[in-house]
């Protein structure tokens, strides 16, 4: 079965869907396998279920069946119907990676490209082997300009998703101490994002570039690159506005343009989005509409009111840089009584003991009132602060705030998706 015959399967089909609890009529579901699961073990109720065909890679399941279809390896097999997919296509790709703000900054580029393209982008956070393939999956020929996120927490992840995706154009976000355990040191963290600007400079694909970030300004001896910053010589040059509480906002050739965005962090994700528009021909009307339009949700820089409390959940995930970048945003912004509610960091490997440990003593420097720590990694760090509280686990602290609640204060709660602190939103 070759990737053209495979096309043929899912052109027949109302689209590719991996996960049997999310079937729809028609579909070409492919049974992928996991560490605790078989997708082959529910292609026959798939196909009762309503999908059209079935992509299996255990043949004795295939036999019982004409609409299940036998290769040697599905996510070998979706893969490359992905890669075969993204030639039919008409589509600019635009890939994506860095250590934070991925997604913020994906969401930020689709709504400003929308404004003048018909665009289509990365579903959630679907950036990995699996997610990247079915992101393409989802452009069609109606598709101008598609925007693939990429995730990667090891050396040739980035370079092999660039295989699949074959983008013509491409940014990071930033490079910063995310996925340590996988790539070793902050060095191999810059090399492993760097693939994607590798794979473009050998194709002659497009560079956008923070000329404000060195690791980046150095990739202008590239002959394709529109660089982007505050820097005077930036092919798009802007001012970041810096007011406190408010939302964020730039200067650029005079007019300012608004976002509903907090945390001085995201001032770079709305330039990306800023400097695309620009480099694709939109006017400044479409370039404030598309940046205002994105309203941060899903755990990410979201201003919520619970009570008398302003509370800022940035608990998507976190890393070293992106803990440091929330803090120093968040007690430079902070009006009232300010505390932190931060949990553990995870895939951090032998980093983690000494990682969390330098996000308590920045933590000692700041005028917080109080500092609050959740999960294994924060509860073993040593302070003398009496400012600072640590919970081996969310339970121990659900029940410190049910005993001891806040009023009139501003709190910052960011930890690794796997803490789930959002769970504390209804003790606050």
């Amino acid at each position: 079965m070759n990737s053209a015959q495979l096309h043929d399967y899912y052109k027949d089909s109302s689209g590719v869907v991996t996960d049997s609890r999310k079937l729809t009529e028609n579909c070409f579901f492919v049974a992928l396998r996991g560490e605790h699961f078989d997708g082959n073990d529910f292609a026959e109720t798939a196909i009762e279920l309503g999908a059209k065909y079935a992509l299996v890679d255990r043949p004795e399941v295939a036999e019982k069946n004409p609409q299940l279809i036998a290769v040697q390896n599905t996510l070998q097999s979706l893969q490359e119907l992905a890669q075969y997919h993204r030639n039919t296509l008409k589509a600019k790709i635009i890939a994506l990676t860095g250590s934070n703000g991925k997604t913020t900054t994906k969401e930020l580029v689709k709504n400003v490209l929308a404004e003048k393209f018909t665009t289509h982008a990365t579903y959630g956070n679907l950036n990995n082997q699996i997610g990247v393939p079915l992101t393409l999956l989802g452009f069609n020929e109606e598709t101008e300009i598609g925007i693939v996120e990429m995730g990667a927490n090891h050396q040739k992840e980035i370079d092999f998703l660039c295989q699949i995706a074959q983008p013509d154009f491409g940014l990071i976000t930033n490079f910063g101490q995310a996925h340590l355990e996988g790539f070793g040191s902050m060095e191999g963290v810059i090399k492993g994002k760097s693939e994607l600007y590798e794979y473009l400079s050998q194709t002659q694909g497009t560079l956008f570039l923070n000329i404000d970030d060195p690791h980046q300004k150095k990739w202008r001896t590239h002959t394709h690159h529109f660089t982007f910053g505050e820097d005077k010589n930036a092919d798009c040059c802007f001012e970041y506005i810096k007011t406190n509480a408010s939302p964020l906002a730039l200067m650029m050739e005079g007019k300012i343009i608004e976002s509903q965005l907090y945390g001085d962090y995201n001032f770079s994700n709305i330039g990306v989005a800023v400097a695309l528009g620009k480099y694709f021909g939109l006017n400044f009307e479409q370039i404030n509409s598309g940046v205002y339009a994105y309203k941060p949700n899903n755990n990410r820089s979201q201003i919520l009111q619970k009570g008398s409390n302003r509370i800022l959940l940035d608990a998507y995930n976190a890393n070293p840089s992106s803990m440091k970048a929330s803090i120093t945003s968040f007690v430079n912004n902070t009006q009232k009584k300010g505390i932190v509610i931060l949990g553990d960091m995870f895939e951090l490997g032998s980093h983690a003991a000494v990682a969390h440990q330098e996000i308590l003593n920045l933590l000692e420097t700041t005028d917080l009132e109080q500092i609050l720590l959740v999960g294994e990694n924060f509860d073993r760090t040593e302070s003398l602060d009496s400012r600072v509280h640590s919970f081996p686990s969310l339970e121990a602290i659900k029940g410190f705030l049910s005993q001891s609640p806040f009023d009139e204060r501003e709190i910052l709660i960011k930890g690794s998706r796997g803490m789930t602190l959002e769970s504390l939103l209804e003790y606050l």
